[in-house]
């Protein structure tokens, strides 16, 4: 802990905007993965819950289901629920309306992280050049004799700007990848989701077609 503390206080004031720039990512990386585990888990439920009522064609239990849910699958069946009976142009719409609306909340903030990273790289290596200019000028005045130790001790601190910005961005880019990943699976999933539902409505108005057709042709039938 002693070497870490001289190692910050070595770096200057600018390890403090590092330290910050690194503070503000490792929050945002932290509530975007509890907000998107739980979305997950969510949407995992939702559609288990949906899943019978679709494949016994029972859409109003299944809408009941999608309204009172506030995961992201359920908002996105619940604008499919709006457009059945309608054409299945209309359906697919909807539904691609809704993922349209979900995914902004799924990739809130995550986009920061990258730029978080990129400035706390950048602010450690200005650390360093400002720390160079200040240990070249102190060593201007300096004995011949002293010089080359003095400017060497002073490089070498110099440097911790650059070696904690980097620190700091490497967590905040892997924060970052991961992040981008779970989102594209829930994207996925999603997306997964509204083909299935789409295919269950086309399945039940066949269904329901087909039993149109055979009570029509019954009935035309000389007795």
């Amino acid at each position: 802990m002693a070497g870490l503390i001289k190692f910050f206080q070595d770096g200057g004031w600018h390890m403090l905007p590092i330290a910050l720039a690194f503070a503000a990512g490792l929050a945002i990386a932290i509530e975007r993965w509890i907000f998107l585990a739980r979305e997950r888990s969510r949407n995992t439920s939702v559609w288990q819950a949906l899943l019978p009522a679709l494949n016994a064609g029972d859409f109003k239990r299944a809408n009941d289901i999608a309204q009172q849910s506030n995961a992201a699958l359920g908002k996105m069946i619940g604008y499919g629920m709006s457009r059945i009976g309608r054409r299945a142009e209309d359906l697919e719409l909807a539904l691609e309306e809704g993922l349209m609306e979900i995914m902004p909340k799924l990739e809130k903030r995550t986009g920061y992280l990258s730029m978080l990273a990129n400035v706390a790289t950048l602010l450690g290596l200005l650390g360093t050049i400002m720390g160079l200019i200040d240990a070249f000028g102190a060593v201007a005045t300096a004995a011949a004799s002293e010089k080359a130790a003095l400017l060497s001790a002073a490089i070498a601190v110099a440097m911790n700007a650059t070696a904690f910005g980097l620190v700091a961005a490497i967590p905040l880019l892997l924060f970052s990848t991961y992040l981008q990943s779970q989102t594209s699976e829930i994207v996925d999933s999603l997306e997964m989701a509204a083909v299935k539902f789409s295919n269950f409505v086309r399945k039940v108005q066949v269904e329901k077609e087909m039993a149109q057709a055979r009570a029509a042709q019954q009935t035309q039938r000389p007795v």
